[in-house]
């Protein structure tokens, strides 16, 4: 029987073309997007929808910030029409490629993902849905179990006071309000 091998994990998303001349618009969904996202980084393409090969890849030029967004070049992308028809792909790495984190306080996004939320009593509140990635810094999406609603928890010491990926629990204690609906 074959090895079955794990899922490749998302670290963009092609939002757009920018200009004509091949450039688009990546969405990161990486927790280290300046290794990610460089040039001579291969990074896998899967379409939504079964469209396109799940096997192809893009081999990146260049990528630099600007107003706040990601710009990408690849290779072979050399036109806007090029850049549109990757509109909506997602952008993948091989689990097996990612770095060992050093710091026990820093995780991958896919660690992450789908731990149970708890208050410091044990109260669960929901489950890890995401991490968006900001200028400002990580959130933490929350699926509120009872609530039936997300909220943005910032990824900070003062808020998440406990990861635990052997328990797969981690701890908010969160200031009034942060979790209601508005």
């Amino acid at each position: 029987m074959a090895e079955q091998q794990a899922a490749p994990l998302v670290v963009g998303r092609v939002v757009k073309p920018h200009g004509v001349r091949g450039e688009f618009v990546v969405e990161v969904r990486s927790d280290s997007p300046d290794r990610r996202f460089v040039a001579g980084a291969v990074l896998g393409v899967v379409r939504k929808a079964g469209g396109g090969d799940p096997e192809s890849s893009l081999e990146l030029v260049a990528a630099r910030w600007h107003a706040g967004r990601l710009l990408v070049v690849a290779k072979g992308i050399s036109s806007r029409e090029a850049a549109e028809r990757l509109r909506g792909v997602l952008l993948t790495v091989n689990r097996e490629d990612l770095e060992t984190l050093d710091d026990p306080d820093e995780f991958h996004d896919h660690q992450l993902e789908g731990l149970s939320v708890r208050q410091p009593d044990g109260t669960v509140l929901g489950s890890v849905a995401g991490v968006v990635h900001t200028p400002a810094g990580e959130l933490l999406g929350i699926s509120l179990a009872e609530e039936q609603h997300e909220a943005l928890v910032p990824f900070v010491n003062d808020i998440v006071v406990e990861v635990s990926l052997e328990r797969g629990v981690l701890v908010i204690d969160p200031p009034e309000g942060l979790l209601d609906r508005f």
